[in-house]
């Protein structure tokens, strides 16, 4: 399963590179730009968590709308309709049921961080109402609507949402000095360099 995902995450970064490297050039000039303007202070570990934010959402919207002409199964409006033809634990499961719960994981734990908070509800409306723009936009755009998609998707928002939850709680009883901003710097500058370093990998 980590393989085909590994496959999966390869193929979105070739799909979606070009616009998203452009995207972010673009994004932290303006943001640099604001911090200077204003005098904001920098924070660095929450600067790198914006930046993920902000890779995340770009690399999710450009490859659910890039026109994919391998779709030949209409939509479906039947809920676990799709779900049930694929054999459980098969590539197709995999790419299509596995792939649409983590797709939406990074959304449940960013939108939970950024604009939620603790409310499961507003949350779940939030991955709800996303989800449903993109099958809506699929389905004018040469790929298909399906109900399943958006259950697979609201089921990755919570579980990302219940990642946020219990990574909170569990920072809440950190000692103070893996709460320090220099640390949680140092931690959050290394995943960035390995998170640099596996895309360059996969674009190679």
């Amino acid at each position: 399963m980590i393989e085909s995902l590994y496959g999966n995450f390869k193929s979105l970064m070739e799909i979606t590179w070009p616009m998203v490297f452009v995207s972010m050039i673009i994004l932290i000039s303006f943001r640099i730009s604001f911090i200077y303007k204003n005098r904001v202070k920098i924070v660095i570990y929450k600067e790198i968590l914006l930046f993920f934010f902000a890779f995340y959402v770009l690399s999710l919207f450009q490859a659910v709308t890039t026109t994919d002409a391998s779709a030949s199964v209409g939509s479906n409006f039947v809920p676990f309709k799709e779900i049930m033809r694929y054999e459980f634990y098969s590539p197709l499961f995999i790419k299509n049921v596995v792939g649409n719960v983590v797709l939406f994981l990074p959304y449940g734990y960013f939108v939970g961080r950024y604009f939620s908070g603790k409310n499961i509800f507003l949350n779940m409306f939030l991955v709800l109402l996303a989800s449903i723009s993109i099958e809506v936009t699929q389905l004018y755009i040469g790929r298909v609507f399906d109900v399943d998609d958006i259950l697979l998707n609201v089921l990755g928002g919570l579980f990302g949402f219940l990642i946020y939850l219990v990574l909170d709680k569990v920072y809440e009883k950190l000692p103070k000095f893996l709460k320090a901003t220099w640390f949680l710097n140092t931690i959050l500058i290394i995943l960035l360099g390995l998170f640099i370093t596996l895309i360059v990998m996969l674009l190679m």
